[in-house]
Order: C-alpha cells, then sequence, then structure tokens
C-alpha cells in the first residue's frame, strides 16, 4: 500500500478519528453527501436550490427549515434534499459515525437508503483497517459492505463482487440470464495478494470462501475485530463444517437468508431442496465476559451463519453483530 487506507472510495480521508476510536460527523463528510447526483445543482437548478445548496456547502451543519425546502421548484429535488438531510441530523445527533451507524437499527430511528447504510459500513470498516497489511483480510472486509455473487470452481466456493459481475456480463454481451461463471475473475492467491492494494477500488478479486481456507479465517477474525470496535466485547470466533449441537442455546444469522434457514431449522421445520438458499459458512462464537450475558449464555457459545439465496447472491447485515447478540441491556 502506498499509505494505511485500504479503499479511497469509502472516503475515510473526509473524516477523522475520535478519542474512542470512533469517527467523526465532519464537515467534508457531509459535503460528501450534498455533491450526490441527485441534489447537486444542475443547469435547470432554480434560485432557491442554488441557494440552499450554497449555504451547506459553505455550512454543512446548518439547519434548514420546512420553508426552504418547499421553495425549491423541483419536487423530487426536494424530497431528495429532505432525506439527506434527515440522515445528516441522525448522524449529528449520534455524534460519530459508529454510534449514528448503529442507531439506524433502533426503534424510531430515520428510514434511509440501504445504499446510505452500506456506504457507512464502508467507512467504518476503513477505519477498522487503518494501515492493514493482509490482502485477503481486507477482500474479506468486502462482505461487510458490497455484495457478493457466489461461484463454484472446481468444487471451490468463491465469492465475487455482485456489482462487478453484472458490469462485467453486460460488457461481455452477455444474456440477462447468463450464469455468472462466464464472467472471468482473478481468484486472489499467493502469487497474485501483492496487487490486490493497486485495485482495491475496483473490487475485482473473488475469494477463496471454503471451510477451512484463509478467506473464512480472515472473516472470522473481522467478525471479532467489528464486535470489539462498537461494542468493546472480546469474542473467538472458529469457523464450522457443521453445528453437531441438536438443541443450540444462540444462533444469528449474518444475513435476511441465513436467519430464514437457521430459524427453520431450530424450530425443527425441513427446508425444500431446491429453489431456496443455502448456509454457505458456519461459525462458533465464544463470548469471553459472561457478565454481559444474559444468564442461560453464560458460558455457552452462538453460532453464526452466512447464506447465499436462491440467486446465489450474498447480502450480509453486519448490524445483526450489534443488536442480536445474547447480552444484557445497557444504560
Amino acid at each position: 500500500m502506498s499509505d494505511d487506507i485500504v479503499w479511497k472510495s469509502a472516503g475515510l480521508h473526509l473524516t477523522h478519528r475520535l478519542e474512542n476510536g470512533w469517527l467523526a460527523v465532519a464537515p467534508d463528510l457531509l459535503r460528501a453527501y450534498y455533491t450526490r447526483p441527485e441534489i447537486h445543482p444542475v443547469e435547470e437548478s432554480c434560485p432557491a436550490e442554488r441557494a440552499l445548496f450554497d449555504r451547506l456547502m459553505d455550512r454543512p451543519d446548518a439547519p434548514v427549515t420546512a420553508r426552504e425546502l418547499a421553495a425549491i421548484a423541483d419536487r423530487d429535488t426536494a424530497a431528495n434534499y429532505a432525506l439527506v438531510l434527515r440522515f445528516r441530523d441522525h448522524l449529528l445527533a449520534a455524534g460519530s459515525v459508529e454510534a449514528g451507524y448503529v442507531a439506524l437499527f433502533r426503534p424510531g430511528a430515520p428510514q434511509v437508503p440501504p445504499l446510505f447504510i452500506g456506504q457507512l459500513a464502508h467507512l467504518i470498516m476503513a477505519n477498522l483497517l487503518r494501515g492493514e497489511t493482509d490482502a485477503v483480510t481486507a477482500r474479506a472486509a468486502e462482505i461487510f459492505f458490497r455484495d457478493q455473487q457466489a461461484l463454484t470452481e472446481n468444487e471451490q466456493l468463491l465469492l465475487a463482487d455482485s456489482e462487478v459481475i453484472d458490469s462485467r456480463a453486460q460488457v461481455g454481451a452477455l444474456v440477462p440470464a447468463a450464469a455468472p461463471r462466464e464472467v472471468e475473475l482473478d481468484k486472489l492467491t499467493a502469487r497474485n495478494v501483492g496487487q490486490y492494494w493497486g485495485r482495491a477500488d475496483r473490487f475485482d478479486f473473488a475469494l477463496d470462501f471454503r471451510y477451512a481456507e484463509v478467506g473464512q479465517d480472515a472473516f472470522a477474525r473481522l467478525i471479532e475485530r467489528w464486535v470489539k470496535h462498537f461494542l468493546g466485547l472480546d469474542v473467538r470466533i472458529q469457523p464450522l463444517k457443521a453445528v453437531r449441537d441438536e438443541r443450540w442455546p444462540w444462533h444469528l444469522g449474518l444475513d435476511a437468508e441465513a436467519t430464514r434457514i437457521l430459524n427453520a431449522l431450530y424450530q425443527g421445520h425441513e427446508l425444500p431442496a431446491e429453489g431456496q438458499g443455502r448456509i454457505a459458512a458456519l461459525f462458533r462464537m465464544e463470548i469471553a465476559d459472561g457478565g454481559r450475558l444474559i444468564e442461560r449464555m453464560r458460558g455457552r457459545p452462538v453460532f453464526l451463519g452466512l447464506a447465499v439465496d436462491a440467486r446465489d447472491r450474498l447480502r450480509m447485515k453486519p448490524q445483526n453483530l450489534l443488536v442480536n447478540l445474547p447480552l444484557l441491556p445497557t444504560g
């Protein structure tokens, strides 16, 4: 790496760390949202819209009244401003990027586009990986904020970036129903691992995600770092080939499909053999501080699952690690 930032596209250069290691809701970070194409002025923009944009670029935390939004001639632009400003006010009230991220999943939080949630996860992961030197870890971290396509190569489970797969399929003039495996991607290996840093923002390396391989292990270590960063909780994550406990004490799906599958299995329901998603990886979490767990979970493991859907897509929800663990209430 030329510096300590893995992905320039994360926006880490637009903010700074606070004393607790979390990220500030800095003026330049807010300005980046004002320059999004949905609200950036265009040639046809009215004077009221241009005036509001200029004021926010000068003072990103400036209050905006309903009258100012109503004065914008284009109703779609006014609605987009209202959405971005609700998001901005939420982050400012939280006091940091991380606090704002967690609060998005609590009752009363504003509804924001999934794109914004993914951008926050990207930024937070960039903060966690500042100075990271292991490319496999950086590639595994992409799972936290970018949708993945599961591919099979010589019975190996590979994860590739869904957007890259779709883009290359279009460029290659493949028909919409073409199988993703027709699109060639470089698999991250010991031979080409050094190339990752120069291509990090292209998200174009496939990751070997088989059990007992380095990709799954790197992902497990990232879960540990994510939980520690947010909750101050030391956990140990172990990849599993299968869950041996017939009645496991607690499970947590790392995505919607895994949650559905694990809930069904826990309740003793049979899953259809076809037309459904499947578990891609299983993990065992051990939590060191039993005093922070609900009583029945002290000394007992939490089982985690990651799954692909019927279209072989994987959409991780890293927030599940922050809101669905068997922890005692705080505050």
